[in-house]
């Protein structure tokens, strides 16, 4: 009796593996619009593209939800001069976190006092991490406003940081003129984002299957995430 070809088991751990893929793409999503809303309700300060959604959402009075989905949408429109591929996760970037966040603000109050407002805006920052790594190690595709990022970093040949820095100041910036929040929770974001963020994604790496597919040879061992997290471009 032969013995199974390596590609017939990758396929097969593929397949296996995508239901656990879109349970923390949809999971990370949830929890990522979740987070922001916590941090909408501190009042202590948002994170950088939600302090020109909350400008914005105060401009037309639509819900800041609205608002997040209509932007992801008008920036995923930039992605076609700039060549662009999104995948199912982008979509589902566009459609699911806004929702999610209007719905978190309609069950959860203002909060009131400094400790009640402190413990929002620290659940909300590391929950945000955590949303973050679960949807990115999900492997489906980038949001639309990192696509935005790196699509100008091929077409300008800056570099990352910088494009980067360029974008999130000027949505900031702009997002404060238009009444945005901006606060120790904005700061305490910036700082401690990229950690958080590098912890979720070792927690919830999924294993690459076109490397753990192989006989088990090294002990039994098996590699797990094709890229190392660092490398791993952060989804807003």
């Amino acid at each position: 009796m032969s013995s199974p070809k390596p590609e017939d088991a990758t396929r097969g751990m593929r397949g296996r593996r995508i239901p656990r893929r879109l349970l923390q793409l949809a999971g990370g999503l949830v929890l990522y619009g979740a987070s922001s809303a916590l941090l909408v309700r501190s009042g202590l300060g948002l994170e950088p593209w939600n302090v020109l959604h909350q400008g914005l959402s105060r401009l037309t009075g639509l819900s800041i939800g609205v608002v997040v989905t209509v932007l992801g949408a008008a920036v995923l429109l930039l992605w076609i001069p700039l060549r662009q591929k999104p995948g199912l996760g982008t979509v589902a970037n566009v459609l699911v976190i806004g929702a999610a966040m209007d719905g978190t603000l309609f069950l959860v109050p203002d909060a009131h006092g400094p400790l009640a407002r402190t413990a929002l805006m620290v659940a909300g920052i590391v929950l945000n991490g955590l949303a973050t790594g679960l949807y990115i190690a999900a492997r489906f595709g980038p949001g639309p406003r990192d696509g935005l990022m790196t699509g100008l970093h091929r077409l300008t040949g800056r570099s990352v940081r910088l494009i980067r820095t360029l974008i999130e100041v000027g949505v900031v910036a702009t997002g404060f003129l238009l009444g945005g929040s901006l606060g120790v929770g904005t700061l305490l974001y910036a700082l401690t984002i990229g950690p958080l963020v590098q912890l979720s994604l070792r927690l919830f790496a999924v294993p690459d299957a076109t490397r753990s597919a192989a006989p088990e040879t090294a002990g039994g061992s098996t590699v797990v995430a094709s890229g190392s997290p660092e490398r791993v471009i952060l989804p807003r």
